[in-house]
């Protein structure tokens, strides 16, 4: 059986230029692994939405995007119950452990600005976060939505509205403890909110602990972090050689979503692990973005067919 279920004659091709290929075959699908030893079984085989592909794990990396306190924590009115758990869950009990097992560099790529980066934020992103409208004779500020109207702390089913990024979240209590902490600034970098959600954070902790493709911390000041001609993400996977991005985190439509296409653009192989992003929007705002990640801007998968993948190398 052909890799698209096909059963006629054997077809092949070499895709891109000489000093960065990918193969594709009719039988076995498209190889990313750039001539990875394939005899040592130092690559892996992921089943897709649509073809099989090869990935080389040393030139691989599984990215974490924006899975911090302000989007999982129930101290943000952030539920459980909802899809940002469920993508978190098979993160912890599936891809990541996955990824360390095969040495795919794990990139936990997060919100974290910079005073600096709050001051020059330009207007569309500020507004994308709420932002401060000023009322009243003397001026009070209040907190307005994305259009405009401001908001009553009472409508809002998370308890509190924000008046933009670097915005004082104020006091909320921590459900680890039940203690009342200090949120900080608005997703500013050293906040708690804009920490790794705990579970993951544990993860990170160990991570970065390793002797060999320990885990990174990047800082991103937009809902991409490869926007412009040179992010600090992508300096560092042009360092480590790493072309294949694995992405994963909140929210798929948005900072995900972002992310993947703008590294489409700069020539990454892209793939989406569809149960391990999430977001808030409708749920056709998920299923259009698997579609078009796995149609066009690359590939899409499951953490499971990440796992399956993994524990078929040959060792």
């Amino acid at each position: 059986m052909t890799a698209n279920g096909d059963t006629t004659t054997h077809q092949h091709a070499i895709i891109g230029p000489q000093e960065n290929q990918w193969l594709y075959s009719s039988k076995t699908g498209f190889d990313l692994s750039r001539s990875a030893d394939k005899a040592a079984g130092k690559t892996v085989t992921l089943k897709t939405s649509t073809t099989p592909i090869t990935l080389d794990p040393a030139k691989s990396a599984l990215v974490i995007i924006d899975m911090q306190n302000f989007f999982l924590s129930e101290a943000f009115g952030r539920k459980k119950d909802g899809s940002g758990h469920a993508a978190l869950k098979r993160l912890v009990e599936v891809a990541v452990p996955a990824a360390r097992k095969a040495g795919i560099r794990v990139v936990w790529l997060n919100w974290g600005l910079t005073d600096d980066e709050v001051r020059s934020m330009p207007p569309a992103v500020t507004r994308a976060f709420g932002f401060e409208v000023m009322s009243g004779e003397k001026g009070e500020g209040e907190a307005a939505s994305k259009q405009g109207a401001t908001l009553d702390l009472a409508e809002n089913a998370e308890g509190r509205y924000y008046k933009g990024l670097g915005s004082e979240c104020g006091l909320v209590r921590d459900p680890a403890t039940g203690q009342e902490i200090d949120a900080g600034r608005l997703l500013v970098r050293g906040a708690w909110n804009s920490a790794l959600y705990p579970p993951l954070d544990k993860m990170y902790e160990e991570g970065r602990l390793l002797e060999q493709r320990s885990d990174v911390w990047i800082h991103k000041n937009r809902m991409s972090g490869m926007w412009g001609a040179k992010s600090e993400c992508e300096e560092f996977l042009d360092k480590e050689g790493i072309r294949t991005l694995l992405f994963t985190g909140v929210n798929t439509d948005q900072c995900v979503g972002g992310t993947l296409t703008d590294s489409f653009s700069k020539g990454y192989d892209c793939i989406l692990l569809n149960d391990g992003a999430a977001t808030s929007s409708p749920e056709f705002a998920q299923k259009c973005f698997e579609f078009n990640a796995g149609n066009t801007f690359g590939f899409a998968t499951t953490c499971e067919a990440l796992a399956e993948g993994v524990n078929s190398m040959e060792h």
